[in-house]
């Protein structure tokens, strides 16, 4: 079997759906995973992929194409179990799968990770206030911070294990992913609640939001920045530059919500001019050249 034929033909196939999805969905992510190096570009493609589409199952397209809300849920359920046998077989018929399978068996991505990913997805099929901080944190955790950990396990790829080490980056992968949902929520405000009936954050109505509450909910997202923050310039060089670019675009979105009167958030979704954001990947660039650089101040 040559490398053009079999299994080395299919892995490549599944390797661009893979970037084709990240190309059609995204550009914050897309132009961010650019600064890295090409096999961690893959990867990031690969698990990218896997995430859209299990979310559009729950926010969007599956509804339009006419399935009821119980048959999204055997969708998703579906796509949980083929996830778990690709993990273990290195094998889907499903590219997008088999693209993230091969990612996660070669940077021990596991079930540990998928499990509460898929948990998370299948609470939004069934929109419901959070009751408490704890029930929003189990979502977060499931819905953004394995995502962290498994672009985390891309970037260590091939390192040698140092638990001290490990335990700081896994902290600040954890704290990444969780303040680019929350800050994801509060740009959604609106559209969350009137579009898809959810409502994040606990005791608050999306329509009669406080300047206090805003900003209750940005200085924790604030910290979780200052905890990533603290540690982007120990990243090796293949993603350094881009988890600084993602830093630095979230960071921005965090001052740009503060203000922001809180009494428009439900209806203006705040974004980050194109120009704006060209000059922050380029500032990503250039301090993500050299080890010890932290994300942006």
């Amino acid at each position: 079997m040559t490398a053009g034929t079999g299994l080395a033909l299919y892995d490549r196939a599944a390797v661009r759906g893979s970037a084709q999805v990240l190309d059609s969905y995204s550009t914050s992510f897309r132009l961010a995973s650019r600064l890295c190096s090409g096999p961690v570009r893959a990867d990031l493609a690969a698990i990218y992929a896997l995430v859209r589409v299990a979310d559009e199952i729950v926010d969007g397209c599956a509804a339009d194409a006419g399935l009821s809300s119980a048959q999204c849920r055997e969708v998703l359920d579906g796509l949980e179990r083929e996830v778990g046998a690709a993990l273990r077989t290195g094998y889907s018929a499903n590219l997008v799968v088999h693209a993230f399978a091969t990612t996660a068996r070669a940077t021990g991505i596991g079930e540990d990770l998928t499990r509460p990913f898929f948990a998370s997805m299948r609470r939004d099929l069934s929109p419901l206030a959070f009751a408490d901080e704890r029930e929003l944190d189990d979502y977060v955790h499931g819905s953004a911070e394995v995502i962290g950990l498994m672009c985390l396990a891309s970037f260590r790829r091939g390192m040698d294990p140092d638990p001290v080490r490990d335990a700081r980056w896994d902290r600040g992968a954890i704290a990444l992913g969780s303040a680019f949902q929350r800050v994801n929520f509060l740009r959604d405000l609106g559209a969350d609640a009137d579009g898809l009936g959810r409502r994040y954050f606990p005791g608050i109505d999306p329509h009669s939001v406080t300047d206090a509450q805003r900003d209750r909910i940005l200085d924790g997202i604030d910290a979780e920045l200052a905890i990533a923050g603290a540690v982007i310039g120990e990243l090796p060089s293949s993603s350094r530059r881009a988890v600084a670019a993602a830093h630095l675009l979230y960071s921005e979105l965090s001052a740009r919500l503060r203000r922001t009167p809180a009494r428009v958030l439900a209806d203006r979704r705040v974004r980050v001019p194109a120009p704006r954001k060209a000059a922050l990947l380029v500032r990503a660039a250039l301090r993500g050249l050299e080890p010890g650089l932290g994300a942006a101040r």
